[in-house]
């Protein structure tokens, strides 16, 4: 009988700020956590993602390299954060293929909801399961998929 390699889950080269909450199990590794945060657990956070200040990630999110969450936000369960495109019909690869995503200030994310490579201005709300494929530049709460504006805020 084989036997699978296994890898156990871990925090490892996290910059902490203060008072940040932690509840495992997660995989964090090569991220920055700002000050009077919480991740919930089965969370994973990507290397060159930074989140900011008094963030909330609750469980079973992720959040791929390449993602800038701002301060005082709430990421819901199961949210997921999309990095590759699959332009050419296929995964990218590698890095070079893959796109950012920017998460403004104020921002909250219903569960389940997805998010491909897009930029969220700050005060917006994304309702639980909405799918965002195009970048929001105005304030208010979006939900559907693909998620549209539903009300002004």
């Amino acid at each position: 009988m084989n036997k699978p390699e296994l890898r156990l889950s871990q925090i490892k080269d996290v910059d902490f700020g203060i008072h940040v909450k932690v509840v495992e199990p997660v995989n964090l590794y090569g991220c920055s956590i700002g000050d009077h945060s919480f991740v919930g657990p089965f969370v994973e956070i990507q290397k060159q993602v930074t989140i900011g200040k008094r963030v909330k990630v609750q469980s079973d999110s992720f959040i791929c390299e390449l993602v800038t969450i701002g301060d005082d936000c709430f990421i819901g369960h199961g949210v997921m954060f999309i990095n590759d495109l699959f332009a050419d019909g296929r995964p990218a690869g590698n890095r070079n293929g893959w796109k950012t995503t920017t998460i403004g200030n104020n921002v909250s994310i219903g569960s389940n909801a997805t998010l491909l490579p897009v930029s969220v201005c700050d005060g917006v709300v994304i309702g639980a399961g909405a799918v965002v494929t195009k970048d929001i530049k105005e304030k208010g709460t979006y939900a559907g998929n693909p998620a549209r504006l539903v009300r002004k805020l």
